[in-house]
């Protein structure tokens, strides 16, 4: 019996001892898997957006939500109607696809439009390129100009892709931030300026691009003409591209002028300028975009686009380009939506600045966009964050806002790169082109937490 039991034992040290190598085998096996097919070194160290944590924590507690940046309420009827119209139009072809640079009625429009703005004749084949909103408009500039090692200028706080995108073509991106005057009484976005010296010497010669973003997300400043100069200068003298996002570009207010870069002498030649259907007609879910430069500098983004996207959805580009239409008879005029929007959102901006200065916080006031960057910092000792396990204090005043409060912002930090996220932590980015009885709550939620 005991030489039984010793054989018993053997037996199971000998099977203890084969799973555990079978285990081994398995995890070793699961690693090489997971490391063959883990991100690629490109995209390493990528994490999901800030879009993505937000929108699932207003899911989850149904708050009051003026960070995102898109309109609740009710599009122009002439835009949404197009759209019904095309849905019941007895040509079948507009439900197929079109041409995959841009349905063709759609950069006419845009070409007529452009032409007038900037002097300059726009050729509606070569040199606009239509796009799955501003966002691939981007995509496809970064990818199709930025090679290895090529560096590019990023000025914080930046819209979120700026930075993985560059990464993605290999680039090498340089951050230059924006910075607050110290100043008494109102803040302006004006006040939110670069640093001449500190931007003249980021230039050399491995610098291929910069990318400008006029009016300002988060911080509503509109580049004036003497800062574009600055820009320009250094783009020609070192033979730089300029990437300029003004999805904003019909959002100015206080009779701001919207400069348009490309039309300063020698920068139309190393412009490219993108826009987006969604700010323009208040659509954002349409994602229809577009960018126009030169046919030598667009013809790098077809070639992005044709083996990505190819081309966009049919009736949307119809519609915008019906829209665009009907825009381009008034335009001018009181009654066209480029100019009565802003005429509508600047009281809005302004009683969104007069709550958020009554319930202690420090409101930039923005010339274009429609976004509010507040200085949070003076409720700092009405706030208990310990409870928030966030690394930056941003992160934490918002999240304890949307759980107690009822009201989500969005934390600046995350449009700065990783050196620079603590300039972000004091604010709190809010949007105002809202529906004013959203606006009125969000005044009381404030005014009864105070």
């Amino acid at each position: 019996m005991f030489k039984t039991c010793r054989r018993f034992s053997r037996i199971r040290t000998l099977n203890a001892a084969i799973f555990q190598r079978q285990q081994h085998k398995t995890a070793t096996a699961n690693k090489e898997t997971m490391d063959r097919f883990d991100l690629p070194k490109r995209l390493q160290g990528s994490t999901p957006s800030v879009w993505n944590e937000y929108i699932a924590l207003a899911m989850q507690y149904k708050p009051l939500n003026l960070g995102q940046g898109f309109p609740d309420d009710a599009a122009p009827a002439y835009v949404t109607n197009a759209l019904a119209d095309i849905a019941k139009d007895p040509n079948p072809l507009l439900h197929q696809y079109t041409r995959g640079n841009g349905h063709v009625r759609l950069v006419q429009a845009l070409a007529k439009l452009y032409t007038g703005l900037i002097g300059r004749e726009l050729n509606p084949l070569n040199d606009i390129l239509i796009t799955a909103g501003a966002y691939e408009a981007l995509y496809s500039t970064i990818m199709g100009h930025v090679d290895n090692g090529d560096e590019v200028i990023i000025i914080e706080p930046f819209f979120d892709c700026y930075e993985p995108m560059v990464k993605m073509a290999n680039g090498v991106p340089r951050f230059i931030p924006l910075k607050l005057r110290e100043k008494e009484g109102p803040i302006s976005s004006a006040d939110w300026v670069l640093d001449e010296a500190e931007l003249t010497k980021l230039f050399n010669a491995k610098t291929k691009m910069i990318i400008l973003n006029t009016p300002h997300n988060p911080t509503g400043k509109v580049f004036h003409r003497k800062e574009l100069e600055l820009i320009a200068d250094l783009c020609r003298k070192w033979n730089v591209l300029c990437v300029s996002d003004e999805v904003y570009e019909w959002l100015v207010f206080d009779g701001v002028e919207h400069v348009r870069i490309c039309t300063l002498p020698g920068m139309w030649e190393r412009t490219i300028t993108i826009g987006s259907a969604g700010k323009t007609f208040s659509v954002t879910g349409w994602k229809t975009g577009w960018a126009y430069g030169p046919h030598q500098l667009i013809r790098n983004l077809q070639m992005v686009h044709q083996n990505s996207v190819y081309t966009c959805p049919t009736p949307l580009q119809e519609g915008v380009a019906r829209s665009f239409e009907l825009e381009l008879e008034r335009l001018g005029k009181p009654e066209c939506y480029f100019h009565s929007l802003p005429r509508e959102l600047q009281p809005k901006r302004d009683f969104m600045a007069k709550f958020l200065n009554e319930a202690g916080l420090r409101p930039t006031i923005p010339e274009g966009g429609y976004f509010m960057l507040a200085d949070w910092t003076p409720l700092a000792g009405k706030l208990n964050l310990e409870s928030e396990p966030d690394k930056y204090k941003d992160y934490k005043f918002t999240k304890w806002m949307t759980k107690n409060m009822g009201l989500q912002g969005i934390p600046p930090s995350a449009f700065y790169s990783e050196p620079n996220k603590h300039l972000g932590e004091d604010f709190v980015r809010y949007c105002f082109i809202k529906k004013q009885e959203n606006l009125d709550k969000a005044a009381e939620l404030l005014k009864s937490w105070k």
